[in-house]
């Protein structure tokens, strides 16, 4: 059995449905389907190289996430975002994010600031490659990072289910060069506020990137009426 210790599996592989769930998500994200697109099954079906039904629980997945809407007499489409819905998570995101950084930052040790300012620096590479799903993935990890160091695990839970939303947004607003601070300076800003264990400047951070982000996302979103 000891022989066999180096060959355990720490992760077991994807299913088709999630590597094809992984797919339509980042094409989503990435601004390859358009707001409001229908998502035509037989094409999908071609594109992936699968079968209708992958197809269809992949869309179940991406309607529960917030990212796909299935309307009457039409069927699934990329769900819409406007400015009125993009400005409630903004407000929600501030309200959990500042009072989860200040308390990361009472909190944080020796070993959670290492990994927050990994976390950052996969932020910039990934940024600086324009890998979005990188991106994503190392943003959420470090957004996770602070909420579980906090404490806050329901806030977080509240977070993931709108992460979809979230993650359209994010990619929106940190790929614009009009920001005069770039976003992820911004998230480098959090990470040092959290790590010299100062609260206040931690929740201060967290209000100057989500306050710039949201005026981006404010104007690109009115722009595309």
């Amino acid at each position: 059995m000891d022989q066999l210790e180096d060959l355990k599996i720490t992760q077991p592989p994807q299913t088709l449905r999630e590597i094809v769930l992984d797919r339509m998500r980042n094409a989503i994200l990435a601004g390859r389907f358009a707001s409001g697109e229908r998502l035509v099954e037989r094409t999908l079906c071609d594109q992936l190289g699968v079968s209708r039904s992958v197809i269809r629980e992949a869309i179940r997945y991406l309607e529960a996430e917030g990212l796909v809407e299935i309307m009457p007499n039409k069927g699934p489409m990329v769900a819409l975002m406007d400015w009125a819905q993009a400005e409630q998570i903004y407000e929600i995101r501030q309200l959990l994010e500042q009072n989860a950084a200040a308390a990361c930052a009472i909190k944080a040790d020796a070993a959670v600031k290492q990994k927050l300012m990994a976390a950052t620096k996969a932020i910039e590479a990934a940024s600086a490659a324009d890998d979005s799903p990188a991106l994503i993935a190392a943003t959420t990890g470090f957004y996770e990072l602070i909420f579980t160091t906090a404490g806050h695990h329901i806030a977080w839970e509240v977070v993931r289910r709108l992460n979809g939303r979230i993650s359209r947004l994010r990619l929106m607003t940190l790929a614009t060069t009009e920001r005069r601070v770039p976003g992820p300076v911004r998230m480098a800003q959090i990470c040092t506020a959290i790590c010299a264990n100062d609260p206040d400047a931690a929740a201060q951070a967290v209000f100057d990137h989500l306050e710039d982000a949201a005026k981006i996302a404010r104007r690109l979103l009115k722009e595309a009426i």
